[in-house]
């Protein structure tokens, strides 16, 4: 009786049940969750150091520079501007996804351009600020940079600074990557002979992930 009746079952195949979502777009939101498990154990490490020691860096004595202003102190001027670059990165992929969901094709190519062009700005821009700083002496191990009290500081900032806006940068590198992949494909006339751009929305959640995971970056070491 129980063979029977399990006999008779549907099983999920891969299709756009139970969960209403096309098997690749599940796989990337679970791909997300994952990668939202691995930013929040290296910023809780982070939060937790940063909250026991009596004193800190303070940000806008590190991130005080400009490209091209000399000396002039700038306080998270050269961050705001980083970060602006990148969210409106996520809106032109907005603009791509819904140019997508249209199949308005010529669209679609457009704001995907814009929009690596935004992630190749935002790389940029890391780039110069990692340069400026080991230009300051400040490294993996290394931090010339005094507590706000005055105090010698532990290099326990430069680790953690360089190591997680290095790993979110290796995903905008990742992202960039995958924008021109599959904005090749789009200029080949791969999705409109599919007959849709699901391929441009999964791309689009992994790229607005990492903008998101930027807010969480930019608060806990340039605000805090």
């Amino acid at each position: 009786m129980d063979t029977a009746v399990t006999a008779k079952k549907k099983w999920w195949s891969g299709g756009h049940s139970p969960f209403n979502v096309s098997y690749g777009k599940l796989m990337m939101w679970y791909f997300l969750l994952s990668d939202a498990f691995t930013f929040g154990a290296l910023l809780i490490s982070y939060g937790t150091i940063r909250f026991m020691s009596p004193s800190w860096p303070n940000p806008n004595e590190v991130f005080r520079s400009f490209p091209g202003l000399g000396e002039r102190h700038v306080p998270m001027g050269f961050v705001s501007l980083m970060t602006f670059i990148l969210i409106m990165s996520s809106v032109t992929m907005v603009l791509a996804v819904h140019a997508g969901h249209q199949r308005r094709q010529k669209d679609v190519v457009k704001w995907m351009i814009l929009t690596i062009i935004g992630g190749i700005a935002f790389l940029s821009c890391q780039a110069w600020e990692w340069t400026h700083l080991w230009h300051e002496h400040a490294w993996w191990g290394r931090n010339p940079f005094p507590n706000a009290d005055g105090t010698v500081a532990s290099s326990n900032f430069t680790n953690f600074f360089f190591t997680i806006t290095g790993f979110h940068g290796l995903h905008v590198t990742s992202g960039v990557i995958l924008n021109i992949v599959i904005l090749s494909n789009v200029l080949k006339g791969t999705y409109e002979d599919r007959g849709h751009y699901e391929m441009v929305e999964k791309v689009g959640l992994y790229w607005h992930f990492v903008d998101l995971v930027w807010v969480f970056v930019f608060t806990c070491f340039y605000l805090l």
